[in-house]
C-alpha cells in the first residue's frame, strides 16, 4: 500500500485509522479491500467470557449459587451451561 498519511483519509476510514493506528488500518484495508466488514459490540465479547466462565464453574448442581453469583436467573444458567 502507498504511503499515506491519516490526514489524507477522510470520514470513518479516518476515525478508524485514527483509533487502531494507520498501520493497523492500512492491513484492513488489505485484507477487507472493498467489504463490509460487522464489528460486535463489546458486550457480546463480554457475555462470552461470562458463559465460559460459567461453565467452567458449572459443577453438575450448582445452578442458584452460579446465579446468584452472576444476578441471572437458573434458568439462564441452565441455557447457558447447556450450550
Amino acid at each position: 500500500m502507498r504511503n499515506i498519511t491519516i490526514e489524507q483519509l477522510h470520514g470513518e476510514q479516518k476515525e478508524i485509522a485514527e483509533i487502531i493506528g494507520l498501520e493497523a488500518y492500512q492491513k484492513l484495508s488489505q485484507h477487507y479491500s472493498g467489504c463490509s466488514i460487522y464489528i460486535g459490540k463489546c458486550e457480546q465479547i463480554d457475555r462470552c467470557q461470562r458463559d465460559a466462565e460459567i461453565r467452567q464453574k458449572f459443577n453438575g448442581n450448582n445452578y442458584k449459587q452460579l446465579a446468584t453469583e452472576y444476578g441471572l436467573s437458573e434458568f439462564t444458567i441452565r441455557k447457558i451451561v447447556k450450550k
